[in-house]
C-alpha cells in the first residue's frame, strides 16, 4: 500500500489534534507534555474518568495504600530528582489527605503538583457527598492553585502549574477539576512558552551587591558559609565547593542542605543547629562575617535569633525575597539565583590563610566531635547508621522518618553528593521516610535506596509495604525500634523530669517488642530480620542489601538514648548540650 505524502500525514495529524476529546483526556496529554512519566493516584468518584484517561496513556499509575502516602512518594521522587513530582486524589478525603504531604513539600520548598477531582458544578458549595474546598484548605500551604471550571482552560493551567512548581523557589501547586468538566468535550489547545506577567523572577545580582559581598570578604577574619537547600534546588553544589576551596572558608549546611558540600572535605563543618555539630554552631556563631547562601535563618537553627552571630557581617543570598530580612536582619540582601551569584564572585577570588581561625575550628572539632556510648551488649543508635555507612561504603540514597533515627542518621552518615539525604525538615512530619524513599526508588530504580526510620514513624504510612511489595520497588527499611517516642521522650527527660505523657509505645500485655515488624512485613510478602546485638548488624545489613527486592530490619535499640549535642527550644549556641 502507498504511503500518503508527508503532506497528507502532517494534515491528518492536525484533524486528529482538533478532535474533541474529554477534559479528562486532555489532562492526560497535558501531563505527557510536560514529560511526566509516573503519578501516585489514588482512584475515587470524582476522579474515576482521569483513572479511565491514565489506562490509554504510557504514564505509570502507582497506587499507594493511602492519599497521603502518594504525596509524600510525589515530594520523594522531586527530592531525589530535582523534577516535579505528581500525585493525584478524588475529592473530599481524597484531597484532604494529600494536605500533609502538599505543607510539607511548601516547607521544604519541592516541586509538586497535586491534582484533585471535584464534585461536578452544580454541587460546589452545597456540602454534596465527597465535597470539601481543596483550594480554601491548601491556600496557605501551596505556591498556588487553580479550580478550573472550563476544559478549554487546562491546557493553560497545567502549562503554568508546572512552570510555577519548579521555578524561583519551587512548591506545591494544586489543580482541582470538577467531574463534569473532566466529562466535557472540548478541542484543546496545547500552549507554547509560558509567560506570566505577575510572576517576575529577579536571578540576576547586581554588580554592586557582588562587589559589596566581595569587600566584606576582605575585610574579614573569620568568615563562615553557611548554606541550605537552595544551593541543591539551584543546581550550585559544584560553584559552592570551588568557591569553598578558592576563597579558603569553611561550609556548614542546614539540614537540608546536607549533601551540598561533602562532609569528607577538610572545610566541612558538617550541619548546624538544634541537634548540629558543636563545631559548626560555634563557627557559625563566633564567625565575623556570616556568608549566608540559600537558607532562610529558620528559628531551628538560630534559635533566639537576636543571639544568632550577633558580631557578625550578615550577607544573605536567596531567590525568595520574602525572606531577606524575615528572620534575621542582613547587611547585605541580594535577591538572586545563587549559582549565578557564586559564578560572578569565582571571578575574582580573594584567597586568604585565615591561620588564627582555621586553628579554632580544628580545636572545637579535635575537643567536640560527634561521639556516643558504645557497647558490646547492646546496640546504639548512631552504630547502626555508621554501619550502613560502611556497608554502603557511603553511596546509598538515605530517607528517614522524623525523630531521634532522623537526627543520628544525619549525624552519622557522611554525605557526599547533593541529594543523597531525603527528609522532612521544615514540617517534620512523622510518616514521611517509608513512601518518600518509594518515590526516590520508583526515580531512580538502580541506586540503593535506604529508608532509616523509627517505630513511631514507621507506623504512620506502614501501610506503604503493599505498594511496595506490589509494584516491585527495593526499597531497603531500616527501623530503629525503642518502644517509644524518641525525641518527645527525650525532651521529657531532659526538661519535665522524666514524667512520660503518651511517648510509651509498647503494649504491657506483650512478652516482646510491640508490633511485630518482621511479622506485618511478611504478610505483605517481604523478607525480613531482626537485629538484638551489635554483633548481628554487620550480617543483617549485608543480607538486607544482597536480597533482591525490599527487605526490613527491625534493629532493637535503648529507648534512654538521646540525640546530642542539643540547643534547647530558643536557647542560643552557647547553651548547647553536649552530655
Amino acid at each position: 500500500m502507498k504511503k500518503p505524502a508527508r503532506s497528507a500525514q502532517i494534515s491528518r495529524a492536525a484533524r486528529s489534534a482538533r478532535q474533541p476529546m474529554k477534559g479528562a483526556d486532555i489532562v492526560v496529554r497535558c501531563l505527557e507534555a510536560q514529560g511526566v512519566e509516573v503519578i501516585f493516584a489514588y482512584p475515587g468518584g470524582a476522579s474515576l474518568e482521569l483513572h479511565q484517561a491514565l489506562r490509554n496513556s504510557k504514564i505509570r499509575v502507582i497506587l499507594p495504600r493511602h492519599e497521603q502516602g502518594g504525596a509524600f512518594a510525589a515530594g520523594g521522587m522531586a527530592r531525589v530528582t530535582g523534577k516535579t513530582g505528581v500525585c493525584m486524589a478524588t475529592s473530599g478525603p481524597g484531597a484532604t489527605n494529600l494536605v500533609t504531604g502538599i505543607a510539607d513539600a511548601y516547607m521544604d520548598s519541592v516541586p509538586l503538583v497535586c491534582i484533585t477531582g471535584q464534585v461536578a458544578q452544580r454541587f460546589i458549595g452545597k456540602n454534596a457527598f465527597q465535597e470539601t474546598d481543596i483550594i480554601g484548605i491548601t491556600r496557605p500551604i501551596c505556591k498556588h492553585s487553580y479550580l478550573v471550571l472550563d476544559p478549554a482552560e487546562l491546557p493553560d493551567v497545567f502549562a503554568e502549574a508546572f512552570y510555577l512548581a519548579n521555578s524561583g523557589r519551587p512548591g506545591p501547586v494544586i489543580i482541582d477539576i470538577p467531574k463534569d468538566v473532566q466529562q466535557q468535550l472540548c478541542v484543546p489547545r496545547m500552549p507554547g512558552a509560558v509567560h506570566m506577567r505577575t510572576y517576575a523572577l529577579k536571578t540576576d545580582p547586581l554588580s554592586e551587591e557582588v562587589e559589596a559581598i566581595r569587600a566584606a570578604i576582605r575585610r574579614a577574619e573569620r568568615p563562615c558559609l553557611y548554606v541550605g537547600g537552595g544551593i541543591i534546588t539551584g543546581n550550585a553544589h559544584a560553584e559552592l565547593r570551588r568557591f569553598a576551596e578558592e576563597w579558603n572558608i569553611p561550609v556548614v549546611t542546614t539540614l537540608l542542605g546536607i549533601g551540598a558540600f561533602p562532609e569528607t572535605h577538610p572545610l566541612s563543618l558538617k550541619w548546624l543547629g538544634m541537634h548540629g555539630t558543636y563545631y559548626g554552631n560555634y563557627a557559625a556563631n563566633e564567625c565575623d562575617l556570616l556568608l549566608c547562601f540559600g537558607a532562610r535563618f529558620d528559628d531551628r537553627v538560630t534559635g533566639d535569633p537576636a543571639t544568632f552571630a550577633a558580631g557578625a557581617t550578615i550577607v544573605h543570598a536567596d531567590i525568595d525575597p520574602s525572606e531577606i530580612n524575615k528572620n534575621k536582619h542582613a547587611d547585605i540582601a541580594v535577591i538572586c539565583d545563587v549559582r549565578k551569584l557564586l559564578g560572578r564572585l569565582l571571578e575574582q577570588p580573594v584567597r586568604k590563610e585565615y591561620a588564627a581561625w582555621h586553628a579554632q575550628i580544628r580545636e572545637w572539632k579535635e575537643k567536640y566531635p560527634l561521639s556516643y556510648h558504645r557497647s558490646d551488649r547492646v546496640i546504639h543508635p548512631p552504630l547502626v547508621v555508621e554501619k550502613i555507612y560502611e556497608a554502603t561504603r557511603g553511596q546509598a540514597t538515605i530517607v528517614t522518618g522524623v525523630g531521634q533515627h532522623q537526627m543520628w542518621a544525619a549525624q552519622y552518615y557522611k554525605y557526599t553528593r547533593p541529594r543523597q539525604l531525603l527528609t522532612s525538615g521544615g514540617l517534620g512530619t512523622m510518616g514521611f521516610g517509608l513512601p518518600a524513599a518509594m518515590g526516590a526508588k520508583v526515580a531512580r530504580p538502580d541506586e540503593l535506596v535506604i529508608n532509616i526510620d523509627g517505630d513511631g514513624s514507621f507506623q504512620m504510612n506502614i501501610q506503604e509495604l503493599g505498594t511496595i511489595q506490589t509494584e516491585d520497588i527495593a526499597v531497603k527499611m531500616v527501623i530503629l525500634n525503642n518502644q517509644h517516642l524518641g525525641m518527645v521522650a527525650q525532651w521529657e527527660d531532659r526538661f519535665y523530669d522524666s514524667r512520660r505523657g503518651n511517648t510509651v509505645l509498647k503494649n504491657a500485655r506483650a512478652n516482646r517488642p510491640y508490633p511485630d515488624f518482621v511479622g506485618i512485613a511478611k504478610g505483605y510478602l517481604i523478607p525480613g530480620r531482626e537485629v538484638w546485638k551489635p554483633s548481628e548488624l554487620e550480617g543483617a545489613l549485608r543480607e538486607m542489601i544482597e536480597t533482591d527486592g525490599p527487605f526490613l530490619l527491625d534493629v532493637h535499640v535503648l529507648y534512654q538514648e538521646h540525640v546530642l549535642p542539643m540547643i534547647p527550644s530558643g536557647k542560643s549556641y552557647r547553651e548547647l548540650m553536649v552530655e
